[in-house]
């Protein structure tokens, strides 16, 4: 039976030219199921979604008319006792599937129709299908791929609407590919139907586009945020506040549409089976990347869109001081790129990454989550890698990062034990490591890093920690008096050796003190920064107050 299916499908596929004869064998010989062979290639983008739907249509509309009525339950049996897997494949099957059997019921599939029975003649006097794809791929394509009349067959056709060629259904041709990206497979709308246990999908290209548009506003207002949501009016975050832009709310259906557009079908079906998908959209060289995330909550789907810039942006650019170049300039030692979320640290981040690529002939590994700023190469060889789509964790990537010779390892996020860990053990290991943590400040960034350890294993992570640290960046964005732009304060630990004995000796409530006397070694207390920024103009003295790591100091400083 297997033999049957596989010429069956190694003709539909020849026939229409969507492989050659190498590929066809070459598929044939690694799976014995075509709908298998059918799924990867829409998984792996070797034919158009809207293609591949056809395709499976047509295989088994093709399998029904010609295999005997027992073997084609006993193939319906087999297929629904395997366990389903939640897949891109699976929305897929499901789909041709209720379409199938809707057909039936409204159209009937015949197997007694003179064609038909032809067709089943020509498969039967087949051989083995391998030796069908090499010994007749010259008939093949001298007969059976010789350009027939052009029929525009959709996918309602394929599934068993009348066709206006009546004679040219033995063999039917599938929509020519017209070169359209694969996440736009619809002019308007495709529905993946409630049926299956999922929301709605409507794919919306006029949507897509729409949202599109307002990334563009988004990007000429410089804003840094924009935040789709369903039934709302689009929303944009400008110096720190969200500010609608002045449109028309979006309907449920528009936005669900739009965003489903922008994804592929593997993200979309991770999206329907989570509800929320995290990752980086590029709109090419006129509207950017952005850092993405999709969600489902009440009132429908939504999109937050963080915007990148298209060039990595300069220290000068930027306001960071000289004291942060020096950090670039460690053969070997961790840097800790510290604050809340929105204070640019993936932008300071990439500006070092930028010059060590600039100033030095060495081997970068980057792991991000997603990846945001695409370095080029030009001094330093770079690697970046995306958890997730490149690798499975940090941990995975930190482990094998270790055995390929990195002379700099660059990691998005320190979250949890393994990375942390496998992070400080590269910084003694001879790397130099940069990464980024969620705290507010370089004391508390200390005490993060300690507390992810268990308590027994804490006095030695201290001790390495003493030696391998070589300094911390902790930053805030605060707006301006205008409320129009905003301005950088930083705090900057640099670990000399007074500051190595205190993080080994578990005094790192001493720190503050060494830190308002270090400014010969580049340090600085946030709150000296704050009260810098007052001073000068920048921001306003209730800013200051309401992100002082000590209040009191700062009232006292500016009076």
């Amino acid at each position: 039976m297997a033999n049957k299916q596989q010429q069956i499908f190694a003709k539909i596929v020849l026939h229409n030219k969507l492989l050659d004869a190498a590929e066809v064998e070459q598929l044939v010989k690694e799976f014995s199921d075509p709908e298998e062979i059918i799924r990867r290639l829409i998984q792996t983008e070797k034919i158009v979604e809207k293609k591949g739907l056809q395709l499976l249509a047509l295989y088994r509309k093709q399998l029904q008319k010609l295999i005997p009525a027992s073997d084609a339950a006993a193939i319906s049996t087999k297929k629904s006792s395997s366990p389903p897997t939640p897949s891109s494949a699976d929305a897929i099957d499901a789909l041709v599937e209720e379409a199938l059997e809707e057909s039936d019921e409204d159209a009937g599939i015949s197997s007694a129709s003179e064609k038909d029975t032809t067709l089943s003649k020509e498969v039967d006097n087949l051989a083995d299908p391998v030796e069908t794809v090499q010994g007749r791929a010259a008939q093949v394509s001298s007969s059976d791929m010789s350009d027939p009349p052009p029929l525009k067959v959709d996918l309602e056709d394929t599934l068993g609407t009348s066709s206006p060629h009546p004679e040219e259904e033995d063999l039917p041709i599938l929509e020519r590919d017209t070169g359209i990206v694969r996440d736009e497979i619809s002019t308007s709308n495709e529905s993946l139907g409630p049926k299956h246990g999922l929301d709605p999908v409507a794919i919306d290209l006029k949507a897509k586009e729409l949202i599109h548009d307002i990334l563009l506003e988004a990007r000429d207002l410089k804003a840094s945020d924009v935040h789709i949501t369903a039934g709302l009016v689009p929303m944009v975050r400008q110096a720190g506040a969200l500010k609608p832009l002045d449109r028309p709310p979006l309907t449920p259906e528009v936005t669900e549409g739009g965003l489903l557009a922008m994804v592929d079908a593997a993200r979309r079906a991770e999206f329907l089976e989570t509800n929320d998908l995290d990752f980086c959209y590029d709109g090419g060289d006129a509207l950017g990347r952005f850092r993405t995330n999709f969600l489902r909550e009440q009132s429908g789907m939504d999109g937050v869109f963080r915007l990148i810039d298209t060039e990595v942006p300069s220290f000068e650019q930027l306001g960071l001081p000289e004291q942060i170049k020096r950090f670039t300039e460690y053969a070997v030692g961790i840097v800790l790129i510290t604050g809340p979320k929105g204070s640019g640290k993936t932008t300071t981040l990439a500006a070092m990454v930028d010059l060590l690529n600039e100033t030095r002939n060495e081997h970068m590994i980057l792991i991000e989550d997603p990846i945001e700023y695409v370095h080029q190469n030009k001094k330093c060889h770079i690697n970046q890698r995306e958890v997730g789509t490149h690798t499975k964790t940090f941990g995975n990537a930190l482990r094998a990062a270790l055995r390929e010779a990195p002379d700099i390892i660059v990691v998005g996020e320190m979250r949890d034990l393994e990375t942390t860990s496998l992070a400080i053990s590269a910084a003694e290991t001879g790397h130099l490591v940069l990464a980024t943590l969620h705290t507010p400040d370089a004391i508390r960034t200390i005490g993060r890093v300690l507390d992810v350890f268990p308590p027994e294993e804490q006095g030695q992570i201290r001790a390495m920690l003493s030696e391998s640290l070589r300094g911390i960046v902790s930053q805030q964005l605060v707006p301006n008096p205008a409320g129009d732009s905003l301005e950088l304060a930083l705090e900057i630990l640099v670990n000399t050796s007074a500051i190595g004995n205190m993080i080994r000796e578990d005094r790192t409530f001493q720190l503050r003190g060494m830190m308002q006397t270090g400014r010969k070694q580049g340090m600085q207390l946030l709150d000296d920064s704050l009260i810098d920024l007052v001073r000068a103009g920048k921001i306003a003295k209730q800013e200051a107050f309401t992100r002082a790591t000590e209040e009191e100091y700062v009232l006292k400083e500016l009076g």
